[in-house]
């Protein structure tokens, strides 16, 4: 299993249009992450930044790069470019977070 962190944002005022898009993701969409092996996936707002923390468990770091090409995964950078920055591609700004502590409690 991978654990991957990333940053992102959102355009100021869209705060509450980015969660509304997120209550809930697409069927298709949470079918496709979970076929590309997503075991878990959260993302977290930080009000005072507009920052969002992203947080996934991941079978393969190939697996989780191969969601970028499925039709719904483009359909849905689209349907976000306009409320968070966009790359040319339409996919968000992200920047990868370097892991540099982890802890597993026992029995888990």
């Amino acid at each position: 299993m991978v654990r991957k962190a990333f940053r992102m944002s959102v355009h100021p005022g869209q705060e509450a249009e980015y969660e509304r898009r997120h209550t809930p993701i697409w069927q298709e969409l949470a079918d496709a992450l979970v076929e590309h092996g997503v075991i878990t996936y959260s993302i977290f707002f930080d009000p005072d930044t507009r920052d969002l923390f992203g947080y996934a468990e991941v079978e393969s770091e190939q697996r989780w790069e191969a969601i970028a090409s499925t039709p719904v995964c483009r359909r849905w950078w689209r349907y976000m470019r306009e409320i968070m920055p966009s790359n040319p591609d339409d996919s968000p700004v992200s920047r990868h977070l370097h892991e540099v502590f982890h802890l597993r409690g026992q029995g888990q």
